[in-house]
């Protein structure tokens, strides 16, 4: 079990100092990649991504067996901006369909064998307009990081986690720029679809946020302008580093918490995976940022963890055929 987050300088420190992969695991799975029945790199991008997972895992044959999916959903006071097509109150029916297993995340979690878990933040009490302060002030910002360390399960083997919140592709886009800097029309998408009018709207209030919150501090970054399903997604992505348990990272919002983490700390996602490429403009150009490569890209824009948990199948079809694949030696093959 991991210990509680007592303040934030705590969760700096965890950060700063996080666990690295097992490089003998590493080296074992490598070993073991040039010694199965194919070609050299015949199995392209799968080889790699076995040979990460089996480095994090510590077992360099490993099995996934018990992935997890958590959705976190939060509200945002900067809706009162007018920067989404549909209302807060969208959030709070999304949750309850959540857990009666009917949005697409359920079927997608479900078609992986993964493990779903919700957890809705304070949905009655949204976040502050960051136009006009800080979303969050310290103290809501630790109990959103504690909600998701606390959410992720040590017994898990993958993690993907996803959100659900209207508006908050406009702090998402506002922590992007305020780390990354350009302008905030480079980050600044149509989320839920909103039209020429809006998107305009919606780059002014992401403009403005940033111009009021000048620090470029990634913890500050996601207390002032972030929301509490983000920074239980970066709480979450945090705990999965301590517990050893790769992560598939999901869309544009989730890449932007993640952002945050490697603001902190340079290497905060090594242990992370980019899911897909969703059709948020912005959410390539993130990725890139951050040294990330999408293993899909087929015009997601859901949200949810969605993207995240279709790859599941992915990363678990590079580690059944490395560890399941036979040797040359096993085989009775020559690899000559």
């Amino acid at each position: 079990m991991l210990p509680a987050l007592t303040d934030l300088a705590q969760f700096r420190d965890l950060l700063t100092s996080a666990p690295g992969p097992d490089t003998a695991a590493r080296a074992g799975a490598e070993e073991r990649n040039g010694q199965l029945t194919k070609p050299p790199g015949a199995l392209g991008r799968l080889e790699d991504l076995a040979i990460w997972y089996a480095g994090w895992r510590g077992d360099a044959r490993p099995r996934i067996e018990a992935p997890q999916v958590i959705v976190f959903a939060g509200n945002h006071g900067v809706t009162a901006q007018g920067v989404s097509a549909f209302p807060a109150e969208v959030t709070v029916q999304m949750v309850m369909n959540f857990e009666h297993g009917g949005a697409a995340i359920n079927q997608l979690a479900r078609a992986a064998g993964a493990r779903m878990d919700v957890h809705a933040l304070e949905l009655d009490r949204p976040t502050q307009d960051f136009t006009q302060g800080p979303a969050m002030d310290e103290g809501e910002l630790l109990t959103a990081l504690q909600t998701g360390w606390a959410a992720v399960d040590p017994a898990a083997d993958l993690l993907v986690v996803g959100e659900m919140g209207i508006g908050n592709t406009t702090p998402a886009a506002a922590i992007a720029h305020a780390l990354f800097g350009g302008a905030a029309g480079d980050w600044t998408g149509r989320g839920t679809g909103v039209d020429d009018a809006g998107l305009a709207n919606k780059t002014r209030v992401v403009a403005e946020g940033v111009a009021l919150h000048t620090s470029r501090d990634g913890l500050e970054v996601l207390r002032c302008l972030g929301g509490r399903e983000i920074a239980a997604m970066a709480g979450a992505i945090a705990a999965a580093r301590q517990l050893r348990i790769p992560v598939i990272l999901d869309g544009f919002i989730c890449t932007a918490a993640a952002a945050t983490l490697a603001a902190v700390a340079a290497d905060a996602l090594d242990h992370t995976v980019a899911g897909h490429q969703s059709a948020e403009g912005a959410h390539k150009a993130l990725l890139e940022k951050l040294g990330k490569e999408a293993l899909l890209s087929l015009g997601l824009r859901l949200g949810e963890g969605s993207g995240g948990a279709l790859a599941i199948n992915i990363l678990k079809s590079a580690v059944a055929c490395h560890s399941g694949m036979a040797t040359f030696a096993e085989a009775g093959v020559s690899d000559g």
